[in-house]
């Protein structure tokens, strides 16, 4: 009897499925632009069939999928904040219901045409801020009362290099690095330090001294990295990981030490092809994912994306940078294409569009934002022919209606202060060192509290 029950129950969902996929036709509309032919994401259309009205919103593939009724008129009408909105009527009627129908729409982009970049050049000649026939700038970090770390070598950062503390027109202080350097980095106080293969060097400047404290990377990254500001009772930091396209950014609460979530930041097509790399693996890697999963509770898919698609060259590391000016965070979240602004406690405030990051084929786009520690104003950069444009951003609009083009190609290691743009450079085929230098930005913004944080050393454990 059981059996009996269990075949009429089978049948009459394969009777419903039946009917179901008989009435309905998937329909997949794919947006794309019309002259660089790149799929658009984040389109919002609405869809009007048999009285309904559905609303979708295109996918990072610029693609969206839904089920209407056989053999109707569809209409639709589809927004961008870019581009120019589009409407249409689709009769939708397939013979074989097992297909799929596909419609393409192209869409032009009248604001990116309206709004031409304005390039204007920095005033003035590049001015050379330090040069040695003996060393050369690799990295460099400028201190809130002016002066500036350098970090030199005098023939290869890998063997060897020293640190330098300059203040405009004097070396007043060398150091030798201990370990084998990469870079100058900047924590959430402003302390400045040696990024090396194994350590990482906290430096504290006394006086005309430079002093350092070691500290193990493995801490630095942990504990350090991820906090990006602080105010009173509130610290800032993001649970980012450079093998996993998703994180949030929280607040934590000094005072009652509580938690807060402020936004989370996902790429969705980066997702899908990261969990989808487990089915492609053989079972060996199948069985030890499997195995992670029991022992940490971390999905299977998440360890083999993360030690196999991450390897590949379609995985890119997620960009959505966070900045804090007076009293405002701003989130740059590319991925939904909003600039999205928050108060000192982590509320939100409000949210534009921003498409500065779109065509980057043609505009040189480099997923770089910096911000001028004196000032609090954050700028695009980009790259063409191998020239640097730097573009204001308007935080109200998120729009870059002027970009300022820098005087020398091929520069490293960009950085902004006191509407001063400072980068290392070296002539092209010459046997110059590389020196540091900066240009004028053509704007005089006033002062802005920014996180810029104090010059004491950091203390190893506490």
């Amino acid at each position: 009897m059981r059996s009996i029950l269990l075949f009429f129950v089978f049948v009459f969902c394969k009777l419903i499925v039946g009917f179901s996929q008989a009435d309905s036709v998937l329909v997949v509309f794919e947006f794309s632009d019309d002259t660089f032919k790149e799929s658009i994401q984040n389109v919002n259309a609405t869809f009007t069939f048999s009285s309904k009205t559905k609303y979708r919103t295109s996918s990072s593939k610029g693609k969206i999928e839904i089920y209407v009724p056989n053999n109707v008129l569809v209409s639709y009408k589809c927004n961008h904040a870019i581009y120019e909105s589009v409407t249409g009527v689709k009769k939708v009627y397939l013979k074989e219901l097992t297909d799929t129908l596909t419609i393409s729409i192209e869409m032009v982009a009248s604001k990116i045409k309206s709004l031409k970049e304005i390039v204007i050049k920095a005033p003035g000649v590049p001015d050379t801020v330090f040069e040695s026939k003996r060393l050369s700038v690799a990295d460099f970090e400028v201190q809130q009362n002016g002066r500036l770390v350098l970090l030199t070598y005098p023939k290869q950062l890998r063997k060897g290099s020293e640190l330098l503390l300059y203040d405009g027109i004097e070396v007043l202080n060398t150091f030798s690095v201990p370990g084998v350097a990469q870079e100058l980095v900047r924590d959430y106080r402003g302390n400045a330090h040696v990024v090396c293969d194994e350590n990482v060097y906290g430096l504290h400047i006394n006086g005309q001294n430079i002093e350092i404290s070691s500290l193990e990377k493995e801490y630095y990254l942990k504990y350090l990295a991820p906090i990006l500001d602080t105010n009173r009772n509130k610290m800032f930091f993001s649970n980012f990981n450079k093998d996993y396209p998703a994180f949030e950014y929280y607040t934590f609460d000094q005072l009652d030490s509580t938690y807060s979530k402020i936004i989370n930041i996902k790429d969705d097509l980066m997702m899908e092809l990261y969990k989808s790399e487990y089915k492609w693996v053989d079972v060996r890697t199948k069985l030890w994912a499997k195995a992670k999963e029991n022992e940490t509770g971390i999905e299977a898919e998440i360890w083999v994306g993360a030690n196999y698609f991450t390897q590949s060259i379609y995985y890119k590391e997620l960009y959505a940078p966070l900045f804090s000016k007076n009293d405002t965070i701003y989130v740059f979240d590319y991925y939904k294409d909003k600039l999205f602004s928050f108060d000192r406690v982590g509320h939100p405030i409000d949210s534009v569009a921003i498409y500065h990051h779109y065509q980057p084929k043609s505009t040189g786009w480099k997923k770089q934002l910096l911000q001028d520690k004196g000032t609090g104003e954050i700028y695009a950069v980009y790259d063409r022919s191998g020239y640097s444009y730097i573009g204001l951003i308007d935080p109200k609009t998120g729009e870059i209606k002027e970009q300022v083009r820098l005087e020398f190609r091929y520069v490293d290691k960009i950085s902004i202060h006191d509407n001063f743009v400072y980068y290392v450079y070296r002539p092209f085929e010459t046997a110059q060192k590389k020196f540091l230098y900066k240009e004028r930005l053509p704007y005089n913004f006033g002062f802005a509290k920014v996180p810029y944080g104090t010059e004491t050393s950091i203390e190893t454990g506490k």
